[in-house]
């Protein structure tokens, strides 16, 4: 991201490069859950490199992702052709999750609510009903059955929650009245991702869309925070060791005079 360029839109693989530095940032414990959740939220809803600058700019990997570097090629190349794609983290093991049988296909909340989260399986197109109430849709550890699937989101006067994990590729389709629908999770995703559309209708409510890392993702991440702390506070108990031992030979002891 340019300073040079702040009003040029941003691309999606530019956005996944900033939400990677967050990452790496929450894994050496440089923010704290709360804090990487809402960069990352502002992350993908930023429309401009511009909003995407003062995101990481407080951060050491800074450097690496800013426009002077690869992000400011773009302009000179005049499109994303060049552009590296969105990074597949580890874990995410697209292919392993498409596949299988759905085991729901639709949600139904009337003055109440429904939810699917877990290990379950999205159908290629589920539906998902709120009249006074709603529904919480959580694909974070979801299988999928097919690459292409469609979410279909009906409420009056209540809401769905959808929550996906970062790398899944998104696009929001909707129509609100008197409500709306969230489109600020929109973006391309890995290149073996499944792809997910949101459409429907709301009125008098809304579908909100979020992106959250996955459980598994949050606890290797604090996992690996402690052990980076752990071997810090090692490393800095060896140094003030080595700095308490006392010289070898010389005369400075009590007992080291001269003869």
């Amino acid at each position: 991201m340019s300073d040079d360029l702040p009003e040029m839109r941003a691309s999606d693989a530019e956005r996944e490069r900033i939400a990677d530095v967050l990452r790496d940032a929450l894994a050496d414990g440089r923010l704290d859950l709360d804090e990487f959740q809402e960069r990352l939220d502002s992350a993908y809803r930023a429309r401009t490199r511009g909003e995407l600058v003062p995101l990481v700019r407080d951060l050491p990997q800074h450097g690496e992702a800013d426009a002077a570097g690869k992000t400011g090629q773009l302009a000179e190349t005049g499109g994303q052709q060049n552009a590296p794609g969105p990074s597949l983290r580890k874990g995410r093991r697209w292919a392993e999750r498409i596949g299988g049988t759905a085991t729901s296909r639709w949600g139904l909340g009337v003055m109440g609510g429904f939810g699917r989260k877990g290990g379950w399986t999205v159908p290629r197109v589920f539906t998902g009903v709120g009249i006074m109430g709603g529904g919480e849709l959580d694909l974070r550890e979801a299988r999928f059955e097919g690459r292409d699937v469609v979410i279909r989101c009906f409420t009056l006067m209540g809401g769905v929650s959808v929550t996906v994990p970062p790398g899944l590729g998104v696009e929001v389709r909707g129509i609100g009245i008197m409500g709306g629908f969230d489109s600020s999770a929109d973006g391309l995703g890995d290149p073996d991702a499944p792809r997910v559309v949101i459409t429907g209708l709301s009125v008098m409510g809304g579908v909100s869309v979020v992106r959250k890392l996955p459980r598994e993702e949050k606890r290797a991440l604090r996992m690996e925070r402690r052990e980076r702390r752990e071997l810090e506070r090692r490393q800095r108990r060896e140094e003030r060791g080595l700095g308490r031992r006392p010289p070898r030979g010389g005369h400075g002891g009590p007992h080291g005079g001269h003869r």
